[in-house]
């Protein structure tokens, strides 16, 4: 996905900016960038990589030659970025986070004498250049900003550091990722992680709404452009990407998961349908506090049953290459045998999107002597690839677990019942779940279903973007 953070101050922020973006680590895995502006020297700016290092290893040697009183910083699965761009507009630095489907269309726009793109190594326009592209057709950066957004189709979430040192920090059009404001006695800083700037000595200040653009300096903010009605934040950042500490539009991100897993192990009592066990256990990292809030109602004990070698390898899903990343994900999970062997365990994950790990955990558990594997998704049945953020997404909606199994079942005319797949207590429902435990190896599983999983959040459903369960917009 990826994420920014920016300051602007009447001090020198670099290491505010250097910690804010490290704190956002867990939203990207490819590559960096830091950009600092003093009004003496002007901009400096550093991109790395990150996929085999972790951002503060890559940039702590960087901080002896960043000075500045505004900075900005990203972390990003996608393009090099943060980018500084010429133009009518002045001299800027611009980061963005979203997905852009009308990449094709809109660079069509810029081809002819007088326009050019600087192609990256794989002969693709960076994103990021785009969007500068777009802004500066326009009469100023607000403006610009606001047509970006008009135009592209997906989503657009951005941050910007003028030659002037002010911050123009825009949220999504529909709201899908946050953008926060915090204050201190020296001034302002944007985050997506609420915790980030918390750790960093700022307070609570502003939460952009859906479409928001404002100014931030040293001073203080302002509004240029007041925040759209219709709202549809990514469900996902509460149930997986999120951090725990974490709240958006007031509700916190640990909290909302043991409410989840705690709804789970409710509905399955009332149902009768939970399994005898041994041990609950969450799978490391987002899926241990549904665990927690499951093990709680089910009355189970909480146990950790394997855990992460992660020193080497933080996520698993940082290989470009599947086949790396099945094998990272088998190389890193070190079982504990005492609390496996002749043991009936139910795992709880944050979701199932293409199983293509799921298997080799179940495998192993069995190895290691487990007399039972049950496996609890913490979000329903995802049947479509996130168009919007590129969580979940791929080459085909096939390439995603459920909408495989329901092809298998039912062939092209599957796809007609989407719907009464994803309800897992319909009776296609029990025949997919069937058909996942058939290759997966599970003893039982079973989804959380979507009205639950908005309940845990808590609020406004129609707020909330569920594009990838349901298909809709």
């Amino acid at each position: 996905m990826g994420a920014f953070f920016g300051a602007a101050s009447k001090r020198d922020v670099s290491l505010d900016v250097f910690f804010g973006v490290d704190y956002h680590s867990h939203l990207g895995t490819r590559r960096a960038g830091m950009v600092m502006y003093d009004s003496e020297i002007g901009f400096q700016r550093e991109i790395h990589s990150i996929e085999n290092t972790p951002f503060r290893t890559k940039f702590e040697h960087d901080l002896m030659g960043f000075k500045g009183r505004s900075g900005i910083g990203c972390i990003s699965d996608s393009d090099p970025q943060p980018l500084l761009v010429r133009s009518h507009l002045g001299v800027y630095a611009i980061s963005t986070v979203g997905c852009i489907n009308n990449c094709e269309e809109l660079i069509n726009r810029f081809t002819g004498p007088g326009f050019q793109f600087m192609a990256m190594s794989s002969g693709k326009v960076n994103s990021t250049e785009l969007v500068a592209a777009l802004i500066n057709t326009q009469a100023d950066l607000a403006t610009g900003i606001r047509y970006a957004q008009e135009q592209i189709e997906g989503s657009l979430t951005l941050l910007v550091m003028t030659d002037r040192g002010e911050l123009l920090c825009a949220r999504d059009r529909m709201g899908r990722l946050p953008v926060l404001i915090g204050r201190d006695s020296d001034g302002y800083c944007v985050t997506f992680e609420s915790f980030a700037y918390g750790k960093l000595g700022y307070i609570d200040e502003h939460e952009l709404g859906p479409g928001e653009i404002v100014r931030v300096s040293a001073e203080g903010y302002e509004i240029v452009s007041p925040a759209l009605e219709k709202m549809r934040i990514c469900a996902f950042l509460w149930v997986y990407y999120g951090y725990p500490n974490s709240n958006y539009e007031g509700v916190n991100v640990e909290v909302m998961r043991y409410r989840n897993g705690e709804a789970m192990a409710r509905a399955e009592i009332e149902l009768g349908t939970l399994p005898e066990l041994d041990y609950v256990s969450g799978m490391p990292d987002s899926g241990l506090p549904h665990g927690i809030g499951y093990s709680h109602v089910a009355g189970v004990p909480l146990a950790r049953p394997f855990v992460k070698y992660t020193p080497t390898w933080p996520r698993s899903f940082m290989p470009e290459s599947q086949d790396v990343r099945n094998r990272v994900a088998k190389m890193k999970q070190i079982p504990v045998p005492e609390l496996i062997r002749d043991k009936r365990l139910l795992l709880v994950d944050d979701s199932i999107v293409r199983g293509t790990q799921m298997r080799e955990t179940v495998d192993f558990l069995y190895d290691t002597g487990a007399a039972e594997v049950h496996m609890r998704s913490a979000c329903p049945p995802i049947m479509y690839g996130c168009k919007f953020l590129m969580f979940s997404r791929g080459r085909s909606d096939l390439d995603l677990i459920a909408r495989r199994k329901v092809r298998e079942l039912e062939g092209i005319e599957g796809d007609e019942h989407i719907e009464e797949y994803a309800d897992t207590r319909s009776e296609r429902g029990q025949c997919m779940l069937k058909a996942i435990c058939d290759e997966m190896g599970f003893d039982t599983l079973d989804f959380q279903t979507l009205d639950s999983m908005l309940a845990a959040i808590g609020i406004d459903p129609e707020k909330i973007c569920t594009y990838c369960w349901t298909g809709k917009d």
